[in-house]
């Protein structure tokens, strides 16, 4: 696998720890999927979606030894060269896909990017690699992409990425009221991009039946609505009934049967690694995930 993953230490006791990096890894040499060995991601790509002064800011940071951005947000000296090899997983991913050569991917990069804002690292993040990777695929010259976050927390970065991008559609369902705060159902996207913002906010303590219920009726139609070119998701495993930072009621047996329905969609998918902090929740859920998409 790739040590640059596990390297990104933000502390002892922190929840995002390079352990979970462990148990990715152990979901993925399990399920002999093929693995990829990723370059980091070009400063055209990241640029696409963040302000060259964040990307910099952070690349200082690390190079100096590293700091705190916030009580949540660490960057280490390893931090910086981490995260872009995790947007290039994802850049990869989106190549290999859209050039034909695999059908769907799943990047297994941390440390996780969906909070990441155009000009901000918050929540653990520090790039946005799934934005990053939906921002290529425009590039590449796909006319429509899609987002699904499955994530437990809502992604307030890539909402911020495409708030005005009638071409890229985010759907979100998430634990709400609930780190970060954003994600109601009145934030539909602006200008152009009005109604290519989809929440679907959960209350804490939502079943397994009543989320996949809502996946179903309201996340699958709307991608299928858009009918994107390529689909990326935010493939975070925090909605786990056993995960201690998120309230709700998934069994890893339940992401395996989202990705199955995912899969009917087409257009890829590329699944990108976001949150999950129970290490045996997220070895079982990424190797749920792996199984279906095989």
């Amino acid at each position: 696998m790739t040590p640059a993953f596990r390297a990104h230490d933000p502390g002892p006791g922190h929840p995002e720890s390079p352990q979970r990096y462990d148990a990715v890894a152990a979901a993925v040499t399990a399920s002999g999927a093929e693995v990829v060995e990723p370059r980091p991601a070009s400063p055209e790509a990241l640029e696409r979606v963040h302000d060259p002064r964040h990307l910099e800011l952070l690349r200082r940071l690390a190079e100096t030894g590293g700091g705190a951005i916030d009580p949540d947000t660490v960057v280490g000296p390893p931090s910086f060269d981490a995260a872009r090899l995790a947007s290039g997983a994802a850049v990869a991913a989106v190549n290999a896909v859209l050039d034909g050569e695999i059908d769907t991917a799943f990047c297994a990069g941390r440390p996780p990017g969906h909070h990441a804002e155009p000009a901000r690292a918050m929540g653990f993040c520090l790039i946005n690699h799934v934005a990053v990777a939906a921002a290529h695929a425009r590039w590449r010259g796909v006319e429509k992409v899609a987002i699904l976050d499955w994530d437990a927390h809502h992604g307030n970065g890539t909402q911020a990425a495409f708030w005005r991008d009638p071409s890229v559609l985010y759907v979100s369902l998430h634990q709400f009221p609930h780190y970060p705060g954003t994600g109601t159902p009145f934030e539909r996207g602006d200008g152009a991009g009005e109604g290519t913002t989809v929440n679907l906010p959960l209350v804490a303590g939502t079943s397994e039946q009543h989320y996949l219920d809502t996946f179903r009726a309201m996340a699958l139609p709307a991608i299928r609505e858009f009918e994107p070119g390529l689909l990326c998701v935010s493939a975070g495993f925090d909605a786990h009934r056993d995960d201690p930072l998120c309230s709700l009621g998934l069994s890893a047996e339940a992401f395996g049967v989202m990705t199955e329905e995912v899969a009917e969609i087409g257009a890829g998918p590329v699944y990108v690694l976001e949150g999950g902090y129970n290490l045996a929740a997220l070895e079982q859920s990424v190797a749920a995930v792996l199984a279906a998409a095989a």
